[in-house]
This record gives C-alpha cells, sequence and structure tokens, in this order.
C-alpha cells in the first residue's frame, strides 16, 4: 500500500530510477512520451510508493520495444534493473515511496558517477549529463 495516499504500489523499472533523473520529453514516440510525461508528474506530485520490477511498468506502456512484459530492444532493460537493485542495497518487489527511491538512484549511482557503467551504452544516454533531477542543491557558502 502507499504511504501517502493509501493506494497500491505503482510498478517501477529500477532503472527508470536514472531515467526519470534526466527525462527531457524524448522518447520513442510521442505516446511513449505522453506516458512517460505522466508517470514523472504523478511521481513528483504525489510520491507513492512504487514497487520495484524487472519486467514492463507504467513507463514502458506506450515503448515499441515491449513484448508483453518483456523488453525486446537491446536485452539491456533487465540488466540495467539489476544493477540498479545492486547498488542501492534493494531487491525486486521492494515498496517504497519514490521520492526515497530517487534519493538511493542519486546517492547511490548518480552523485559518484555510476550511471554510465550501468547504462552507458543505452541510446538516450547522451541526454543524461549533469547532475539529474533529484540532485541536492549546491549552495556557496
Amino acid at each position: 500500500m502507499c504511504p501517502d495516499n493509501g493506494g497500491p504500489a505503482i510498478p517501477l523499472r529500477p532503472h527508470h530510477g536514472m531515467c526519470l533523473a534526466y527525462y527531457q520529453g524524448k522518447g520513442y514516440s510521442p505516446a511513449f512520451t505522453r506516458a512517460a510525461d505522466r508517470l514523472l508528474v504523478r511521481l513528483e506530485a504525489e510520491n507513492p510508493a512504487v514497487r520495484l520490477t524487472v519486467a514492463a511498468d507504467g513507463m514502458c506502456a506506450a515503448c515499441p520495444n515491449r513484448r508483453g512484459d518483456e523488453c525486446a530492444g537491446t536485452g539491456n532493460a533487465s540488466h540495467y534493473d539489476r544493477a540498479v537493485l545492486e547498488q542501492c542495497g534493494l531487491e525486486e518487489g521492494a515498496e517504497l515511496p519514490f521520492r526515497e527511491f530517487a534519493a538511493l538512484v542519486q546517492r547511490h549511482i548518480l552523485a559518484p558517477g555510476g550511471r554510465r557503467s550501468i547504462c552507458g551504452g543505452c541510446r538516450w544516454s547522451g541526454l543524461c549529463d549533469g547532475p539529474g533531477r533529484w540532485a541536492e542543491e549546491k549552495t556557496d557558502t
């Protein structure tokens, strides 16, 4: 159950924690982009619980590479998912608030510069530079 709104946890591929940190409204198709836009808005606005799954999720809904619950693309999606789970000390099926998951991805993967070792060969990797959407603000003192 979702700690913030009482609803069921939203399935989320672990590697999408990295993708969403850099998401810019670009994607495979207009339908894919609309699905990703809706998912990001909901995750940021509601902070629902997410259930980490190594299978298709809401972001995959309109992906042209989706075949049932599997990715027929390069075959790397499951590898990316398992690497994120390992780096964040999580297991498939874990449920936690989205912001907590995003913070783990930021702390354990993005901030120390580990993203490229997981998904540097992804066709979208060129969009994923910089600190990421949920990086802590830096202030000069």
